[in-house]
């Protein structure tokens, strides 16, 4: 089972959930991305190609496979907030609210955008319904166009 046909085709589909963010030069031959976004920093493997993503403002959506024995709906947080946190190099957990649901995918919103997929059957959400979830490393960078950013 995929979950994209093309780096391209899975980047303009998810183009509205991009993140904004800096992104910030990458050490030479590194495959990472260190991307801030949301008060957090990310390194994403970058799916875009090497050298398309140039240092400084960028869209990038973001992407994690989700580990389903770390992820549940939960009720919203008395809190109302969401959490996310950076695990190891690039996973991440954290508690956010669905935006959007596809077949092997949610948008959820945890101080920024992500794309979180998974090869099994999610469980049934719908928007509006908040989720705690984990993901396995690496997680995954598409670069939307560079010109749009602002």
């Amino acid at each position: 089972m995929t979950l994209e046909s093309s780096e391209t085709e899975f980047a303009s589909r998810y183009a509205a959930w991009a993140a904004v963010g800096q992104v910030y030069p990458q050490r030479e031959g590194s495959p990472l991305l260190e991307f801030s976004a949301g008060g957090r920093v990310l390194y994403l493997f970058d799916r875009s190609g090497p050298y398309t993503v140039r240092p400084g403002p960028a869209k990038l959506v973001v992407h994690g496979i989700l580990d389903l024995g770390a992820t549940e709906l939960r009720p919203i947080p008395e809190s109302g907030r969401e959490e996310l946190t950076v695990v190891g190099i690039s996973g991440l957990e954290g508690i956010g609210e669905v935006l959007d649901v596809s077949r092997r995918s949610w948008v959820v919103r945890a101080r920024l955008p992500l794309v979180l997929s998974s090869f099994t059957p999610l469980p049934d959400a719908r928007p509006g319904d908040w989720v705690a979830f984990q993901t396995l490393p690496l997680l995954h960078g598409f670069a939307i166009e560079q010109d749009s950013v602002r």
